[in-house]
């Protein structure tokens, strides 16, 4: 029997980092729970333990099912007929073992039927159902909308949508339009109070939402009339079977072809408004994007797991000129540096949602009671880095992904371009990682005010600090170099005091400090997981010469350059 949990101890080992037992006190704030459900843990051992077998049951699941139905999926995919959308049988399939398995609502409150669980083993899971089908996870993670519902609804609505949401209905975050993309402060579909009905009704166009005929919808909308900015936009909840919302079409996509992506026509729609008017794009639909994200990053870092194994697995099968190709420098070279990637992808990963953890616990126990002033301080602390770290995962994890699955094709050979091995398919459910959720070059435009402001060179700085094994000094010494070279960099660019010269570097600049970063993570955490060992030197060897590339780019530029790219 495959279990995705149980064969790879990189993911049981971040259930027992430092940070865990501190995550879970103040999630479960004291306990509270305890005696009230008979499922809530008594202390912070039996909460990771609880952590632990659900990992196990959802790893067998994605194993042993919705691996095995991947490929079907992606061959027969959703069809749109009568304004509704059908899932693949195999989708259906997965959607109801992960339901009568409890597997949804992960991390909402046990009042309204979730596990309460914090945020590390939830994008655990959805690194675990990515590996197995990155199409599947997602339609399984868009209950990420209830985290929003959570936080920021009404106690009515609450009660309304999350039981149904951890019984296993579907989401989706319907944001995008045909005229805003990325500029969502351009979204036009109207919202209008209905006295006689005493609920808002919705009427325009939404396009490329994932999930679209979700029963349970978010809908970004304008609620102010005669405004054209992220000021007159609030956000809705609308239930499909109020009606008025139908499937005009499923996009044909590259890949991800399992979960259907549409384009929804709404016509009087009833909604409900979710917390206040106006805030809609500014507060609410960040904090979604965020957590959707994080949500990208585990999926990036499932599909390169999953483009890894497959070229190991044929690497070590297919033989050519006598010998497994694995044995030939081109083949290990190559199968080394996916393995580097991955894993440093996946120490960012949980790095930054252990910052996601400790604020959004902070947030949660701040309704209850007032926070102390340390509580404060450390909230603050960790929602910025929170903040520094989620466009760098994003962007990281995503083009890593990308580039794994295109060298794990290339070791599969003509063999890879066909759609007997299921690298083909993985290699096109990797492209859209870097678009959606904000593209790669969205991601610099989040990350880049980190770099201006010294809090990237701050957080490396930290992390030069932490002590590590003698047989680390090498790789320390090399990143500490690096640092000071990137901050040289910084400088440089900072320098010339232009917007636009700053804009030009600023993806350079933002993996500069990614690749430093990621190598002190994998360094950290290869002092307890002799498996990373490996992969933090390879990785922290390629960062000096990626850094160099970068550095000597930089610094053999001017201002007066960018005339040569500007395009006429």
């Amino acid at each position: 029997m495959a279990n995705f949990y149980t064969d790879n101890n990189e993911l049981k080992f971040q259930l027992k980092h430092p940070l865990m037992k501190k995550i879970v006190e103040l999630k479960e704030q004291n306990f509270k729970d305890s005696g009230k459900f008979d499922y809530a843990p008594n202390n912070a051992d039996d909460a990771i333990d609880s952590y632990d077998r659900v990992m196990d049951t959802i790893g067998e699941i994605c194993g042993n099912i919705i691996a095995e139905n991947a490929e079907q999926v992606d061959h027969d995919g959703p069809v749109c007929s009568g304004g509704r959308v059908t899932y693949a049988a195999g989708t259906r399939q997965n959607m109801e073992v992960l339901t009568k398995a409890g597997m949804y609502g992960m991390s909402l409150p046990r009042e309204y039927g979730g596990l309460n669980f914090s945020m590390v083993p939830y994008v655990m899971a959805e690194e675990i159902v990515s590996r197995a089908d990155a199409g599947f996870a997602n339609i399984w993670g868009l209950q990420d909308c209830a985290e929003t519902i959570n936080e920021f609804a009404t106690e009515e609505i609450k009660k309304e949508f999350l039981p149904r949401i951890n019984a296993g209905e579907t989401c989706s975050m319907d944001l995008t339009e045909p005229d805003a993309g990325s500029d969502l402060q351009s979204v036009m579909l109207k919202a209008e109070w209905c006295e006689e009905k005493g609920m808002w009704m919705l009427n325009g166009v939404k396009r490329f939402i994932t999930n679209g005929d979700a029963q349970i919808k978010l809908v970004l909308a304008r609620s102010e009339e005669g405004t054209t900015d992220g000021r007159g936009l609030s956000y809705f909840v609308h239930d499909q079977k109020w009606g008025g919302v139908t499937v005009r079409r499923i996009e044909n996509k590259l890949g991800i072809k399992g979960s259907p992506t549409c384009e929804l026509v709404f016509k009087n729609a009833p909604a409900k408004l979710i917390g206040d008017r106006k805030m809609g794009l500014i507060k609410y639909v960040m904090s979604l994007m965020n957590g959707a994200r994080l949500g990208v990053g585990a999926q990036s870092v499932g599909i390169s797991e999953a483009a890894y194994r497959e070229a190991y697995k044929y690497a070590f099968e297919r033989r050519q000129f006598g010998k497994p190709i694995v044995e030939f420098p081109a083949v290990y070279e190559m199968l080394s540096l996916i393995k580097a990637r991955l894993q440093a992808s996946r120490a960012i990963l949980y790095e930054t949602t252990r910052f996601v953890d400790m604020y959004k616990a902070y947030g949660m126990i701040s309704e209850s009671r007032k926070l102390t002033p340390e509580e404060r301080a450390e909230s603050k602390k960790y929602q910025k880095l929170a903040d520094m770290f989620t466009p760098m995962l994003k962007m990281m994890s995503s083009e890593y992904c990308n580039q794994n699955a295109y060298d794990a094709l290339q070791i599969h050979g003509g063999s890879g371009f066909m759609k007997e091995y299921p690298i083909e398919r993985i290699y096109r459910d990797a492209r859209i990682t870097t678009i959606y959720e904000g593209t790669s070059q969205l991601q610099v435009v989040a990350a880049i005010r980190y770099v201006t402001t010294g809090a990237y060179l701050a957080q490396i700085r930290e992390y030069e600090q932490q002590a590590a094994r003698p047989e680390f000094d090498n790789l320390k010494k090399i990143l500490s170099d690096l640092a000071d070279k990137y901050e040289k960099a910084c400088e440089m660019v900072n320098s010339a005091h232009d917007n636009e010269y700053t804009d030009f570097h600023a993806r350079r600049l933002v993996e500069m400090a990614g690749h430093i970063i990621m190598s002190h993570l994998l360094i950290i955490d290869a002092q307890q997981n002799e498996d990373l060992v490996k992969s933090a030197r390879i990785f922290t060897e390629k960062a000096a010469a990626w850094n160099a590339e970068r550095y000597e780019y930089i610094a053999n530029s001017k201002p007066e350059d960018l005339a040569l790219f500007r395009q006429k």
